[in-house]
């Protein structure tokens, strides 16, 4: 029974059947390619689980657990590095739904050319396949680690991979989302399951305290690798960069109007937040319940698993196991729709226009299977969860450059856009050369400044200075190449930000060409804070305002959680 017993592979295979059936049922309303990439009908509750369930997936449990089993209860930030940029969601949220783009290639052809739209889609589909090879990485990790290496990880990334594309390349985004509602559901039962138990077996949270002698376990700051500089640049790498991740403006932009997204993406992303508190406490409890015992850091949360559960009630390992099944699943779908929408709505039909919806269909269900290959062959690649993760963080800003400026700067220009990408890439590729890491490790100040750190043994960049360098160069760029090459034409720009301003407060259909405004929409004037200047700052209504400022509420009240429970 690999490892599992009867009770417990039974309702694996019960939950593998009922959402694969699920992910079929919706492919029936399948019929063009916006009903595939971006089906526009959903309520809040299920934007707030699509939001949730394809943003959150086990790899995040294992990578959270595995820091704070490592660095304390401060590896919480490995997930939380998106936890200040959170009550900006409110703001973003109504900004992508505004463009009625069907992938967000189509914003950047809109605002810059057709040429910058293709870069775009080169480097997201690479960010997707890293995604899903991430996760089923993670995933594999637990997985055997539940079932005491039982289940080998390999075979569990094949069995994962076949069914979410089974499901997904039948049904589309309608199928993900309907599905992510129940996974996002077990995926909250997944972070809190082994909780409580964990903390029971090492006598709570004083007990943990009295096995783990080190003080700056327990500190959310700790100098040593995570401190405030390495948060900070952090949390403004990944609000830079989370615009650009493709599924995003699904989880923002699949609802009947703006305030679904907007109420979606802000709940669904806290609701992760929460669940990030249960991993780090999780993997910090695992240093006491392991004390003295050799474990690797990626295995800690499945061993947890089949320490426990296995002794609790009969069938809870299943559920467990199912319900990182969810997360996985709920998410891969995700991102392989919103990779193989990239290839064949902004590279394919490029190429081969005045094609039949029916070949268009047929060819973004055949970019799925591609784009989940590369997936699968970059998780064989990796050598940790944490590698991963840390890679994948530096990908989605490269292009966030080219979209923020263009967004509240007019005088950004295509070339720009180019540029700022390349050199943030070109910047990052510097920044792990052996000569560049000897040449900045032999300058006094730079020393002082602790540019080059060891890990593992080896000198490396600094990673929230390896941002800084990546970031610094891509925006310098792109302001100077802007301010020496053509302008974009003034009639673009008045579509684009034509769009930004118009809201889209009843339901709309999709329109019959991406980025324009659906018959029977009336355009709304441009109400900026700097009109009849270079730069476009939407005046803020007094709804995104109160929405904002209760964001910052809760990040507040979650941190405040966090530090009482662990001081």
């Amino acid at each position: 029974m690999l490892g599992l017993g009867i009770v417990n592979l039974l309702v694996i295979i019960v939950y593998l059947i009922g959402v694969t059936f699920i992910g079929a049922w919706a492919a029936r309303r399948v019929k063009e390619m916006g009903d595939f990439i971006m089906p526009r009908r959903f309520g809040k509750w299920m934007m707030t689980m699509h939001a949730f369930g394809s943003g959150t997936h086990s790899d995040q449990a294992v990578s959270v657990a595995s820091k704070s089993f490592t660095n304390g209860i401060s590896g919480i930030w490995y997930q939380w590095l998106y936890l200040f940029g959170t009550p900006f969601y409110w703001l973003i949220a109504p900004m992508m739904r505004r463009f009625r783009a069907l992938t967000t290639a189509d914003i950047f052809e809109l605002r810059y050319t057709r040429g910058v739209a293709v870069l775009y889609s080169v480097i997201s589909i690479a960010f997707m396949a890293s995604s899903i090879g991430l996760m089923l990485k993670g995933s594999g990790a637990v997985i055997t680690g539940a079932t005491r290496g039982a289940i080998d990880p390999e075979l569990a990334m094949i069995v994962m991979t076949l069914l979410f594309v089974a499901y997904g390349t039948a049904g589309g985004l309608a199928g993900a989302i309907i599905t992510d509602f129940i996974q996002g559901i077990l995926t909250i039962v997944f972070s809190f399951l082994l909780l409580p138990f964990v903390l029971q077996a090492v006598g709570g949270l004083s007990g943990l305290k009295a096995t783990i002698n080190d003080p700056e376990m327990f500190t959310l700051v700790a100098p040593a690798e995570i401190g405030a500089f390495y948060i900070a640049v952090i949390a403004f790498n990944g609000l830079v960069g989370i615009v650009t991740q493709p599924h995003i403006l699904a989880s923002t932009a699949a609802g009947r109007t703006e305030r679904e997204g907007q109420f979606g993406f802000m709940v669904g992303s806290f609701t992760k937040r929460f669940c990030t508190v249960a991993w780090a406490l999780t993997g910090l409890a695992g240093v006491a319940y392991f004390a003295g015992n050799e474990v690797h850091p990626d295995h800690l949360y499945g061993l947890l698993a089949n320490d426990f559960l296995t002794q609790l009630w009969p069938g809870l390992l299943g559920l467990f196991i199912a319900t990182l099944l969810a997360s996985v699943m709920s998410s891969c779908d995700s991102f392989m729709i919103a990779g193989s929408g990239l290839f064949s709505e902004n590279i394919y039909k490029k190429l081969r226009p005045g094609q039949s919806t029916r070949h268009y269909l047929l060819v973004t269900r055949i970019a799925a299977v591609g784009v989940v290959g590369l997936g699968v062959g970059y998780a064989y690649w990796l050598e940790d969860v944490i590698q991963g993760l840390e890679i994948l963080w530096k990908i989605a800003p490269m292009m966030g450059i080219a979209f923020w400026l263009g967004l509240f700067w007019r005088r950004a220009t295509a070339a720009a856009a180019w540029a700022s990408t390349l050199v943030a890439l070109a910047t990052w590729w510097l920044t792990t050369q052996a000569f560049f890491i000897t040449f900045l490790d032999q300058l006094s100040w730079a020393h002082a400044a602790r540019f080059v750190v060891e890990i593992s043994g080896e000198p490396e960049i600094y990673l929230p200075w390896q941002m800084v360098f990546y970031l610094s160069a891509g925006l310098v760029t792109g302001i100077l190449v802007s301010l020496f090459t053509r302008p974009t034409s003034e009639a673009k720009l008045e579509q684009y930000y034509m769009l930004l301003h118009t809201p889209v407060l009843t339901a709309e259909p999709n329109p019959d060409v991406p980025c324009t405004l659906p018959a029977g929409v009336e355009p709304r004037p441009n109400q900026t804070l700097f009109p009849n200047s270079n730069f476009e700052i939407p005046r803020p209504s007094r709804r995104a305002m109160l929405g904002f400022l209760a964001g910052w509420a809760l990040v507040a009240f979650i941190i405040a959680l966090v530090y009482f429970l662990v001081r």
